[in-house]
């Protein structure tokens, strides 16, 4: 008798064998990128990854990410994408460990963050561009000449090869949501999304969230002067000149095209020197100095005349993550830098891109049916809410929405939460009372009351 019906039987098995593992493949591709636990934290009951995900293979240029998955009930929770600013500021050291994610650093400890977002859906930050963080491109010189087209093009990429990694939120719900200049990466990464489901529909696109964004560079740079000379911090002579004379985003314009005129760098002293450097001006109410993982200020306040943000002198998360055993524990490494940084030293940006204006992308968006939120936190004198409210009632009136709901108080708890105002149940608009540019950083509970909503697409609490 011949072997061959056994080796045939043996062929079969190993065949099923294959199709099972490849069946349970999403077990398999996240595998090494889960997180045991990081060094000094609680234990949790949701599962956390971290890693590498790469854009260009030829090229090495890889982006780092971190992932909480949502405290319970994973698979019925949305995937919300959240990106910080800039441009060349961590996701990681401010988005997850000091505003919304699900540990603080305190001491050589983490401790719980009650309001973490992943309490409502599974959040994954990405340290975005390339040089930012733990990403990194092999060749150097790829640092240079960065702008938002290449950033906006590398996070599509890095969302398409990390739904090889998780198959299983492929299609899932998904959320952006962000903050500062990430009003730039948003809305063009939504853009790219949706004309690459023209093609292949990957991404179930619910809504994007923007928090204290750079949308149109003239309206938020220049609603400062009047921000400043509300609250108190420059004179009614000086507010005159601020927006006679010398313009906030005239000073911008100029500085980064090395050109500033002798009338703005004059404006701009007595401007520096009214407000004081000891005051944040993410938080012009704050007494206190903020970490530097908190100043997301590469272009929105460029360094000049003598200012300079005043740094808390312990750095809890930068400290955490330049620790070998934490890098260890998130798979992350160090590549042509020697310490772990907020806002990338390395990265030279295309700082002129903070003059294209992206509101006009948020229309798209909105005509497309993407719902937006615009929110801010309210005592933030860098984007500062006037700015944000008049562009998005100008959007609003130009495509023709009407008012859904009237400008109103929202609740949390027993206190008011800020106030809002909805735009044909698409477009909205709503403050953070008593937050700073970093939101969930400084109202943690009310910041979470609106993502809450934002996710579920229900008005904001009206009483309590």
């Amino acid at each position: 008798m011949s072997s061959l019906p056994w080796k045939l039987i043996a062929l079969v098995g190993i065949l099923i064998q294959l199709l099972f593992f490849c069946k349970q493949a999403e077990s398999y591709a996240s595998y090494f990128d889960r997180i045991t636990s990081l060094p000094g934290q609680p234990p949790v009951g949701f599962q956390q990854y971290s890693g590498y995900v790469t854009v260009d293979e030829k090229k090495q240029r890889a982006l780092f990410y971190y992932f909480a998955e949502a405290e319970t009930d994973p698979a019925s929770k949305p995937l919300v994408l959240w990106l910080n600013g800039g441009p060349g500021c961590s996701s990681l050291g401010v988005g997850a460990f000091s505003e919304n994610g699900p540990f603080r650093p305190s001491g050589e400890a983490l401790v719980r963050n009650e309001y973490s977002w992943n309490r409502e859906a599974n959040m994954l930050y990405l340290e975005t561009p390339i040089g930012v963080g733990f990403s990194y491109a092999r060749d150097t010189s790829f640092y240079e000449g960065v702008n938002d087209k290449i950033t906006a093009r590398d996070n599509l990429v890095f969302l398409q090869n990390w739904f090889v990694k998780f198959p299983q939120y492929r299609n899932r719900s998904l959320f952006v949501t962000g903050e500062s200049y990430a009003g730039h990466y948003i809305p063009q990464l939504a853009e790219l999304m949706l004309e690459f489901n023209k093609k292949e529909k990957l991404f179930n696109l619910k809504g994007i969230a923007l928090g204290n964004p750079v949308l149109e560079f003239a309206t938020d740079f220049n609603s400062r002067a009047e921000f400043f000379w509300s609250h108190g911090l420059i004179s009614d002579a000086t507010y005159t000149m601020f927006t006679s004379f010398c313009n906030y985003s005239r000073f911008v314009s100029e500085y980064y095209r090395d050109s500033v005129s002798p009338m703005c760098s004059r404006v701009m002293s007595i401007v520096t020197r009214e407000t004081s450097r000891f005051v944040d001006k993410y938080d012009v109410t704050l007494d206190v100095c903020i970490s530097s993982v908190l100043s997301q200020s590469k272009i929105l306040t460029p360094q000049q005349v003598g200012e300079t943000i005043d740094v808390c002198v312990e750095d809890k998360t930068v400290n955490y993550l330049n620790r070998k055993d934490v890098q260890k524990a998130l798979h992350a490494r160090l590549v042509g830098v020697r310490q772990w940084a907020v806002c990338s030293n390395i990265l030279d940006y295309e700082l002129l891109d903070v003059e294209i204006p992206t509101i006009t992308i948020v229309a798209k968006l909105i005509k497309a049916g993407i719902p937006v939120l615009v929110y801010s936190g309210d005592q933030d004198s860098v984007i500062p809410l006037t700015g944000s409210r008049k562009l998005v009632n100008g959007l609003a009136k130009e495509l023709k929405l009407r008012t859904t709901v009237p400008y109103r108080v929202w609740f949390e708890g027993q206190q008011v939460g800020g106030w809002t105002q909805v735009y044909g149940n698409i477009l909205s608009f709503a403050t953070i009372r008593g937050a700073s540019h970093e939101a969930p950083f400084s109202q943690p509970e009310r910041s979470l009351v609106l993502f809450k909503a934002f996710l579920d697409r229900q008005p904001l609490p009206e009483a309590f």
